[in-house]
């Protein structure tokens, strides 16, 4: 199977946006850990119609336009990966979760580590927001952009640390 990319610039660096045909497959960061997320050879396509599509909406995302996404999805991963990566898509902009209120979700309470696994191999970031799932004291925890990148998505959406208070007008 080969894959078709293009890499475009972003607030939060570089991002690879993969294709499988006409699906999205992944969207890698600038430095990704090797074999985080398991694809086959790629060829670079600039005028693939899903990685066209996929760069418009993260711009209009990054500018504060789009708080959701419109993408066909192809997910590669474990059945329980895949049922983790099905529940970020049900977080709702602006909004964060918690890893056990994730494993809840699933049916599987006892699988918090799991979940943050599953969560750190989601091979579609910011489309499939991993972002907004942070540790049970509302702390930033692990991700694959870094801290830095995660804080940015989240105050892009409207999230303020915890004890932190926003001034009206701000």
């Amino acid at each position: 199977m080969t894959y078709t990319c293009i890499t475009v610039a972003s607030p939060v660096g570089q991002l690879k946006l993969v294709a499988n045909g006409s699906r999205l497959a992944a969207i890698l960061w600038e430095n990704d850990k090797p074999g985080r997320v398991r694809l086959g050879p790629m060829s670079e396509a600039p005028d693939n119609p899903i990685l066209v599509r996929t760069a418009a909406q993260l711009r209009e995302y990054f500018s504060g336009t789009r708080d959701r996404f419109d993408l066909e999805l192809d997910f590669a991963g474990t059945p329980f990966q895949q049922k983790v990566w099905a529940a970020l898509l049900t977080i709702p902009f602006g909004e964060t979760r918690s890893y056990s209120q994730i494993a809840e979700q699933i049916g599987n309470p006892a699988a918090v580590r799991a979940v943050g696994a599953a969560n750190g191999k989601n091979p579609i970031s910011i489309v499939a927001p991993c972002h907004r799932v942070i540790g049970m004291s509302g702390q930033l925890t692990g991700f694959a952009g870094g801290l830095e990148a995660k804080e940015l998505l989240l105050t892009l959406e409207g999230w303020q640390r915890p004890g932190t208070a926003r001034l009206p007008g701000f």
